[in-house]
């Protein structure tokens, strides 16, 4: 709907008539003054002091995917981060999941996660 609006300006000023061709590439776009600036981040989590930085990405609406796979093996580290993972996704209203072995996706609010995997059908 929102690019309509300026194909029909463009044809109310008569820069473009009906059955015209017009060039989107030079047409000026307006700023959208409801975008988000939410980023998908990649973060590598070497030990628990580094969720500080995560939970704020988070808190700021970012998408995080976070790598673990260096601690890995201390099984109390691995608990606490994603116990501190889940409560701020809680606390936000987002979601998080482990993607594979040594990944997890967390997410801010209004973004949830499919669990399911998309298959091609054969």
């Amino acid at each position: 709907m929102g690019i309509f609006k300026p194909l029909r300006k463009l044809m109310d000023h008569g820069k473009a008539s009906e059955g015209e061709y017009v060039d989107l590439g030079e047409m000026p776009l307006q700023e959208d003054t409801q975008a988000t600036h939410s980023m998908v981040k990649v973060a590598e989590i070497f030990k628990e002091e580094d969720l500080g930085l995560l939970n704020n990405l988070l808190y700021e609406g970012n998408i995080i995917v976070v790598d673990y796979s260096p601690i890995a093996n201390d099984e109390l580290a691995l608990k606490r981060v994603t116990s501190e993972l889940k409560a701020v996704t809680k606390d936000t209203g987002g979601d998080v999941a482990a993607l594979g072995r040594n990944f997890l996706v967390a997410t801010p609010a209004g973004v949830k996660i499919d669990r399911s995997k998309i298959r091609h059908a054969l």
